[in-house]
């Protein structure tokens, strides 16, 4: 599968700040966001869950490819697999999950897999890393825009905040592509009240590959050539 802009965005824009000595992967694919995080810090245990076979098999490859591969580990199970028997709590939990099944599905059952819904329900994604974030770790995700107020609900439920949002868009004129969300358990002022939530907002092209300074400030270090 191709590394998408979502991705690399995520990986780039999450915070290690709170310096996580665990990090969680769910829904890995074939292990960008892992790698970036093991690029950016020097976190112990980097740990990745991933169902499809053939996504797996890349992921693997790839952490035993990299200069990282001691601190990176995939699991091949499902989401609801892996919570079940983990005890171990995670510092920083990040994901990349399906997109909705609204838009419309393929013929390659496998890609639907990795795209939409069906495969990681949102309210299971967010009971589950309830469980499995530590008391100060951060939930870092990527959603489509229009499903950021659900999620938030979702989240809030589970005494999830969200502490900070970036909003993305493709180019100055286009309607709001993705919202970054970061979570956690420690509420304050700002994010017990939905209207104070930090809010940014970032375009990525400024034309056609001709790309805005703050997109290539946050993702030149993962780009051969930005």
């Amino acid at each position: 599968m191709k590394i998408g802009t979502d991705g690399v965005l995520l990986g780039a824009w999450t915070s290690i700040e709170n310096r996580p000595f665990s990090i969680l992967d769910i829904g890995a694919g074939t292990g960008i966001l892992s790698l970036m995080l093991a690029q950016r810090c020097p976190s112990e245990i980097i740990d990745a869950i991933e169902i499809d076979d053939d996504a797996y098999e890349q992921c693997v490859d790839n952490f035993e490819a990299s200069p990282w591969g001691d601190r990176l580990f995939c699991y091949h199970a499902s989401l609801e697999e892996f919570t079940e028997e983990i005890d171990d709590k995670y510092d920083l939990i990040i994901s990349n999950p399906p997109f909705y099944s609204e838009d419309y599905k393929t013929d390659d059952k496998q890609r639907d897999m990795a795209r939409f819904q069906d495969a990681m329900p949102l309210d299971y994604l967010i009971e589950s890393v309830s469980k499995l974030l530590s008391e100060e770790g951060i939930f870092s995700v990527i959603i489509p825009f229009k499903e950021q107020e659900k999620l938030i609900k979702q989240a809030l439920n589970s005494k999830l905040y969200p502490n900070k949002i970036t909003h993305v868009k493709g180019n100055s004129t286009s309607e709001i592509k993705r919202s970054l969300i970061e979570f956690s358990f420690q509420p304050t002022a700002n994010n017990s009240a939905r209207d104070d939530i930090k809010t940014e907002v970032l375009t990525i092209e400024l034309s056609r590959h001709d790309y805005t300074k703050e997109y290539i400030n946050l993702t030149k270090d993962f780009y051969l050539n930005m």
